[in-house]
């Protein structure tokens, strides 16, 4: 499976030079945590993220004002993007590695396609582990049936 097939889209984004504030109100009307933070020309590459915990702990807390603050001095950079192409695995190796929960997809011209968090990993893993549940349970009911067939032969001689 691709991480592209199981990304988040469309992905809400803002522009490093939005406030704090804008962010804020974003995330409430996409009813989201968190933001991919975008330059270029078509809003396409992204630079960053910004999660509501960042504008709690890094603005709220500290006693600024949300619509004072742009949220390039905010955002979490430099952003882990992965391709859309890339495997599961890879992706999940990859954020490990940095650290990360969420990251952007982007395709082979790094334009953004989506989003992948562990929150939407999380409940593909606990079905694909279940599913191995359920085969190990039929193996081992499987070998309990054959060995009491076994047993049955023998005691019938």
């Amino acid at each position: 499976m691709t991480i592209g097939t199981l990304c988040a889209k469309p992905v809400a984004r803002i522009r490093r030079d939005a406030t704090v504030a804008d962010a804020a109100m974003l995330m409430r009307a996409s009813h989201v945590g968190d933001l991919v933070v975008v330059d270029g020309p078509e809003g396409q590459s992204p630079v960053g993220i910004i999660t509501d915990r960042d504008i709690v702990v890094e603005v709220i807390g500290q006693g600024f004002a949300p619509a004072q603050v742009p949220v390039g001095s905010v955002m979490s950079t430099p952003v882990l993007s992965l391709r859309e192409e890339d495997g599961l695995l890879e992706a999940l190796e990859q954020m490990a590695a940095r650290g990360v929960r969420r990251a952007p997809i982007v395709d082979r011209h790094g334009r953004l396609k989506g989003l992948v968090s562990i929150d939407d990993v999380v409940p593909l893993l606990a079905r694909e582990l279940a599913k191995i549940s359920v085969l190990i349970r039929r193996e081992q009911t499987a070998e309990v049936r054959k060995t009491e067939d076994v047993l049955q032969d023998e005691f019938a001689t």
